[in-house]
């Protein structure tokens, strides 16, 4: 009795199972232009840093580096978070989601972890170029700092997807929405409201104190947004069939 029973259910199934979703959730993350965003992002953070690099007038400051990462790490997340619902179709792949129960919170959480796993990746790999050529500086906090503004970017765009139901409009959507963010980030400059706001550029006319406290509020703000337009998206993933 027991050997049938273990026979028909093994606990490495479940990771068995596991492993099978993440090679080919990789496979979409890293499907058709991803790699086009990621050459695109590397590039233009080595031309910036080269400008940094060849101009004679320019102290290079932590701040900097900050500024160097930002948009390239914007570029990195576009493609695998307002895309991966997309691809599913494209990639043929629907039976096979909807055999896995309660897949709309499963399997599109573990792709925008993975999606955010690699942004991460991406932005040490950046940062550690950085590191070697240009100056010294602390990296890890660096990235740290950056994970805020580009993971609440992601939750958004990951929304946007949601919503709009249509991927190369909800990268209409979350190009409009990054260029008011940009736009607005010059006035907003040492705000809370400022999601670009650059921990490392400490104003001259603010106490360190204060300041330490607008980007407090500043991060707690981002966490906010973040949780909850992640959790408006998977539920917003329960009619999934109506846009696949």
């Amino acid at each position: 009795m027991k050997q049938a029973i273990s026979k028909t259910f093994s606990f490495a199934d479940p990771l068995k199972l596991a492993i099978q979703m993440t090679k080919y959730n990789l496979k979409i993350v890293f499907a058709n232009r991803f790699i086009y965003f990621f050459i695109a992002a590397l590039a233009l953070f080595l031309l910036i840093a080269a400008i940094f690099l060849f101009s004679s007038s320019a102290t290079i400051k932590t701040s900097d580096i900050y500024g160097m990462l930002l948009l390239p790490g914007i570029l990195i997340l576009f493609y695998p978070v307002i895309y991966g619902l997309q691809n599913d179709k494209d990639a043929r792949m629907l039976e096979m989601l909807f055999g896995v129960p309660n897949y709309r919170y499963k399997v599109y959480l573990l792709r925008y972890v993975i999606s955010l796993l690699v942004m991460a990746a991406a932005l040490l790999l950046m940062a550690t170029i950085a590191l070697l050529a240009i100056m010294q500086f602390p990296l890890f906090e660096v990235v740290y700092q950056l994970l805020y503004p580009l993971v609440f970017l992601s939750a958004v765009a990951f929304l946007m997807t949601t919503l709009v139901k249509n991927a190369s409009g909800s990268a209409v959507v979350m190009i409009l929405l990054g260029l008011i963010f940009w736009v607005l980030s010059e006035n907003l400059r040492f705000s809370k409201w400022n999601i670009f706001i650059n921990p490392f550029d400490v104003p001259t006319d603010m106490s360190y104190s204060v300041f330490k406290n607008v980007l407090y509020q500043n991060r707690l703000m981002m966490v906010i947004g973040t949780v909850v337009s992640i959790l408006w998206s998977l539920l917003n993933l329960q009619k999934r069939e109506e846009y696949v």
